[in-house]
């Protein structure tokens, strides 16, 4: 059986689309590509049918590692503002290739953009567009040194829409333009290379 089949009823359905707090004590509704579980009244953002998943209470949904929605406190569990962003961060990590706003950021999290960006700051020390960007870069550096990728191409495989945007970025924080980069790493391996060699 597909895991991602939606197996509820119409009326659990419409309850989630109208926001209804008349269902709030008959079920929760997790959100599969999140990870993130909600009472039927959340203001969140309606998902797909299909990454919805019917919990008959919030242990059932911990169980199965979904985490409660910081908007709406499922049964009243709130999670800790560390914990949250640390949630965000993970969630970044597998989808940094993707074009990723504040907004958007703060629509799967199920915060508002200004409390994201001021608990993401306080935690991390640095914004979620800095954390983005220090990853995308990591991500870049990694593919100039192992791969033969057109700067072009690792630009966008790591979540860049622009090239030159990508290239002064990388300069920028990096102190050197890509190829640049990609230069001196090839000189160093193969420096290294005939040092063992001797």
């Amino acid at each position: 059986m597909n895991p991602k089949k939606a197996d509820f009823s119409n009326e659990y359905w419409k309850a989630i689309i109208d926001c209804d707090a008349a269902y709030d004590d008959l079920f929760l509704y997790g959100v599969i590509t999140t990870g993130i579980f909600c009472r039927p009244s959340c203001k969140s953002r309606v998902p797909n049918k299909e990454n919805v998943k019917i919990f008959k209470n919030a242990k059932m949904a911990l169980e199965e590692d979904f985490r409660p929605c910081k908007r709406c406190k499922p049964e009243g569990l709130n999670v800790s503002t560390e914990e949250w962003v640390e949630q965000i961060a993970e969630w970044i990590g597998t989808h940094y290739c993707e074009p990723l706003t504040l907004n958007k950021l703060a629509d799967i999290s199920h915060g508002s953009p200004y409390h994201l960006q001021r608990s993401f700051k306080r935690v991390k020390g640095i914004s979620p567009t800095e954390y983005i960007q220090r990853l995308r870069l990591e991500k870049a550096t990694w593919l100039l040194e192992t791969s033969e990728l057109p700067i072009t191409e690792i630009g966008f495989a790591v979540g860049f829409s622009s090239t030159p945007y990508f290239m002064t970025l990388f300069k920028r924080k990096m102190g050197n333009t890509p190829s640049g980069y990609r230069n001196a790493y090839l000189k160093t391996q193969a420096l290294e290379r005939e040092e063992n060699e001797e």
